[in-house]
C-alpha cells in the first residue's frame, strides 16, 4: 500500500491519471506479473491490463477523461479546493466513488474470469 500512496490526486497530486486506474493495474501486475527476472508474466496479464484501461476510459467518459482532474474536478495543490472536496460528499467527490466502485466491479469480474473458482 505504501508504494501506491503517491499515486493519489492523479499521481503526486498533479491531477493526471487517476490513482484508481493505477491501483487496478497494480493489482493485475501483483496477481499476474512475474516475480523473478527469469520468469515470464502470466499470459493474460497484458490482455487484462489492456481491457482494464479500455473499461476505465468507458467508466470515466462522462467526466471528460481518465485524469483525476477530469473526474474529481479539484486542484490538489490548492488547500481550499481540497478541503471543499473532502467536506462536500455530494460534490465531485461522488464522481470518485462511482469510478472506484465501477472499476472495482470490473476488476473483480476480470479476476473471476481468469481464475474461476472450482466447485
Amino acid at each position: 500500500m505504501a508504494a501506491m500512496a503517491p499515486f493519489g490526486g492523479g499521481m503526486g497530486s498533479s491531477g493526471q491519471v487517476c490513482g484508481c486506474l493505477s491501483g487496478a493495474l497494480a493489482v493485475i501486475g501483483f496477481t499476474l506479473g512475474k516475480t523473478k527476472a527469469k520468469e515470464h508474466d502470466h499470459k493474460m496479464m497484458w490482455k487484462g491490463s489492456h481491457q482494464t484501461v479500455i473499461r476505465f476510459a468507458e467508466i470515466t467518459q462522462e467526466y471528460g477523461g481518465t485524469h483525476c482532474s477530469d473526474i474529481a474536478k479539484v486542484d490538489w495543490r490548492d488547500r481550499q479546493s481540497v478541503k471543499k472536496f473532502y467536506k462536500d460528499p455530494e460534490g465531485c467527490r461522488k464522481n470518485c466513488f462511482h469510478v472506484i466502485r465501477e472499476t472495482s466491479y470490473f476488476l473483480c469480474t476480470l479476476v473471476e474470469e481468469y481464475f474461476p473458482q472450482e466447485d
